[in-house]
């Protein structure tokens, strides 16, 4: 999936003003990427995605009034803002939201405290339609929402037993050039089976297979 064609037009939202500001910052100095707005709250996001229609909001998870995960819940269900990606900016790698974020449709996370070019890069690749999910991420998710939470998940009994694996390894954290280094197979065929099983589980990116292998206990390498 390419980016959109033309900037990448990013909104913010985090109810502290000086984080704002520093995320401008850094929008307004990349050449493709455009600020589209921001927000100090949940309710406001809403607002300014209807009237902006960004290809990327950066959320905060934590704010007043409507927090980062009901924001992330209201834009999933309605049809006029989901085609927006959402990364979480968050001030801990791993906390208790995260998983919930990821199940509410966020499509990663990047520390507040990241570097300039580490941002940048997160912002361009969900608007190319990957997920933003490091190796680090996932493997405390798994450990922390794993096995004891198991569910059947609509759709997985019509996946191959490749596709099933190939979410497994995705849940890893890696890509598809490092889960074919893994099983000694081309890219292309990861890439293959990866696409099937996003569409037979109506998966809008990488990071809902990640849940759809946590919520369904797969054994994960």
């Amino acid at each position: 999936m390419s980016p959109p064609p033309g900037p990448i037009r990013v909104a913010l939202a985090d109810d502290q003003a000086v984080v704002r500001m520093g995320l401008r910052a850094l929008v307004d100095r990349e050449p493709d990427l455009e600020f589209a707005g921001e927000a100090a709250d949940g309710a406001a996001a809403l607002r300014l995605l209807a009237e902006t229609r960004p290809d990327v909001l950066l959320l905060d998870i934590r704010m007043p009034g409507m927090d980062g995960i009901d924001t992330l819940r209201a834009i999933a269900a309605d049809p006029a803002l989901n085609t927006t990606r959402v990364v979480v900016v968050t001030t801990f790698e791993v906390d208790r939201y995260v998983f919930a974020a990821l199940q509410a449709g966020a499509s990663g996370f990047v520390l507040k405290d990241s570097a300039p070019e580490e941002l940048a890069r997160a912002i361009r690749v969900v608007a190319s339609g990957e997920a933003l999910l490091s190796p680090s991420v996932t493997r405390k998710v798994i450990g922390l929402f794993g096995r004891h939470d198991a569910a059947p998940v609509e759709g997985l009994d019509t996946l191959t037993p490749r596709e099933r694996e190939m979410i497994a390894w995705v849940a890893t954290g890696r890509s598809n050039d490092e889960i074919a280094a893994e099983l000694v197979i081309s890219p292309d065929t990861v890439r293959t089976h990866v696409s099937r099983a996003m569409v037979k589980l109506r998966a809008r990116d990488r990071a809902q297979l990640v849940v759809f292998a946590v919520r369904s206990g797969l054994a994960i390498p």
